[in-house]
C-alpha cells in the first residue's frame, strides 16, 4: 500500500473547482489544513462566503474527488465559513459594523432592480451571513412595501436610529420617514444629504454584507456612493432587450471609472412561462445579459424568470425567497447570491483596520 503524501493531495484539490467562483479549492486559499495519519486524510477548508446550502455538496463532492488517490484510507473533510473585510476606493475605509457594501445597480428602471436586490439580500441571510439592506432610492423608495415594514425607526439616542427588521434583515429607508404619499421635490445635493444619514446615522449591528438598492441611472445618487461610500462590489441588473442593456452597460461603465469591481450581471425576466399550459417564450429576447457579461469580461450571475409570483409576493411584502423558499426561482436567487459573494470573496483584503492611525503633534 503506497504512502498519502499531502503534495498528492494538495495537486488533486487544486483541480476540484468551486463552482460559485469557478476558482480550484487551492488558488482561492480555501484550503487550510490536510492532516494524513496513516492511509487516512483529513482536510479542513474554510469558505469566505456564506454557502449554507451548498456545504454538504461541497464536502461530499471533495471527498469523492479524494477517493481517486491510491491507496488513500478514510477521508474527512470540514468545512467553515468566515467571512471577512474586502478592498474599497482609495481614500475611503469601511464603515463600522459593516465588512461588505454591495451596490445594487441598474441603467433604467423598470428592470426589477429592487425586487432583486432584497430577494439577494434576503439569500445572503437564507446563507448565513449577516445582512441588511439600505433604499437609496429616496424619489421612489419601494423597500418598505416590499418588506412588509412601516413607521418611523426607532432611536435610543435622538441622533441616530435603529434598523427596522424584516425576515432576519436589517433595514433603512427614506420610506420609513416619509408619508407614502408624499413626493420628494429635492434638489441633488439634498439627495445626496439624504443618503449620506441613513446610511451613516443607522446603528448596523455586525453585517457581513450591506447590500445599497440604488435608483437607476447615474446621477447625483450613483456618483456620490461610487465617491464618498466605501463599496466593496456592484451588481448590474438588467432585461434581455437592447433599451435595457444599452443603459446597463453605462452604469457598469462608472463603476469601472471609479474602480468599484462589478461582481456580475444578473439578467431579470429572462424567460416567461405560461402559469396555465407551461409554454416559455422569451419575451424580452434572450441571452443579452450573458452576451453584455462575455463582451465586458465580467461575470454573468444568472437568469432569473419572469414570473408572477415573483411580483405578487414582493407587493404584499413578503418577497420570493421568504415566502417560497424551496420554490425554483427562490433556489436561483440563493445560487446568485452564493456566487456574488464567492466573487467578492476572491477580491482583494481591506487592511485599513491594520495600520495605525499616525497623528503629527507639536512638541
Amino acid at each position: 500500500m503506497s504512502s498519502i503524501e499531502k503534495a498528492d493531495v494538495e495537486k488533486l484539490l487544486s483541480t476540484f473547482i468551486d463552482p460559485n467562483n469557478g476558482a480550484d479549492l487551492v488558488s482561492a486559499k480555501t484550503v487550510k489544513a490536510i492532516t494524513i495519519e496513516g492511509a487516512n486524510v483529513s482536510v479542513k477548508l474554510e469558505l469566505g462566503y456564506p454557502a449554507k446550502s451548498y456545504i454538504d455538496e461541497l464536502k461530499t463532492g471533495v471527498e469523492q474527488h479524494l477517493k481517486a488517490l491510491d491507496g488513500i484510507g478514510n477521508v474527512t473533510v470540514d468545512v467553515s465559513v468566515k467571512i471577512i473585510s474586502h478592498a474599497v476606493q482609495q481614500a475611503l475605509k469601511p464603515l463600522p459594523n459593516v465588512k461588505n457594501i454591495i451596490a445594487v445597480a441598474s441603467g433604467k428602471g423598470g428592470v426589477g432592480k429592487s425586487t432583486t436586490a432584497v430577494n439577494l439580500a434576503l439569500a445572503l441571510a437564507a446563507e448565513g451571513a449577516q445582512v441588511g439592506i439600505l433604499d437609496a432610492d429616496i424619489y421612489g423608495p419601494s423597500i418598505p412595501t416590499m418588506l412588509g415594514l412601516s413607521g418611523s425607526p426607532a432611536s435610543e439616542d435622538g441622533k441616530t436610529m435603529m434598523p427596522k427588521v424584516s425576515y432576519g434583515v436589517q433595514t433603512n429607508s427614506i420610506g420609513y420617514l416619509v408619508d407614502a404619499d408624499q413626493p420628494m421635490i429635492w434638489r441633488g445635493p439634498m439627495v445626496t444629504n439624504a443618503l449620506q444619514q441613513l446610511l451613516k446615522d443607522t446603528n448596523w449591528s455586525n453585517l457581513d454584507y450591506l447590500i445599497i438598492d440604488l435608483p437607476p441611472g447615474t446621477g447625483d445618487i450613483q456618483l456620490t456612493l461610487a465617491q464618498q461610500i466605501p463599496v466593496s462590489g456592484a451588481i448590474i441588473v438588467t432585461t434581455p432587450q437592447d433599451i435595457a442593456l444599452i443603459d446597463a452597460q453605462r452604469g457598469l461603465g462608472m463603476f469601472e471609472k471609479v474602480n468599484v469591481p462589478v461582481l456580475g450581471i444578473v439578467e431579470n425576466m429572462s424567460l416567461h412561462i405560461c402559469s396555465n399550459c407551461g409554454h416559455e417564450e422569451a419575451i424580452f429576447g434572450e441571452g443579452g445579459g450573458a452576451a453584455m457579461a462575455e463582451r465586458n469580461r465580467v461575470d454573468f450571475l444568472g437568469s432569473l424568470p419572469l414570473d408572477i409570483t415573483i411580483r405578487q409576493f414582493a407587493d404584499c411584502g413578503r418577497p420570493t425567497v421568504a415566502a417560497d423558499p424551496d420554490g425554483r426561482p427562490a433556489q436561483i436567487y440563493r445560487e446568485i447570491a452564493r456566487k456574488a459573494a464567492a466573487k467578492l470573496a476572491l477580491k482583494a483584503k481591506d487592511f485599513s483596520g491594520k495600520f495605525p492611525n499616525i497623528v503629527v503633534q507639536n512638541t
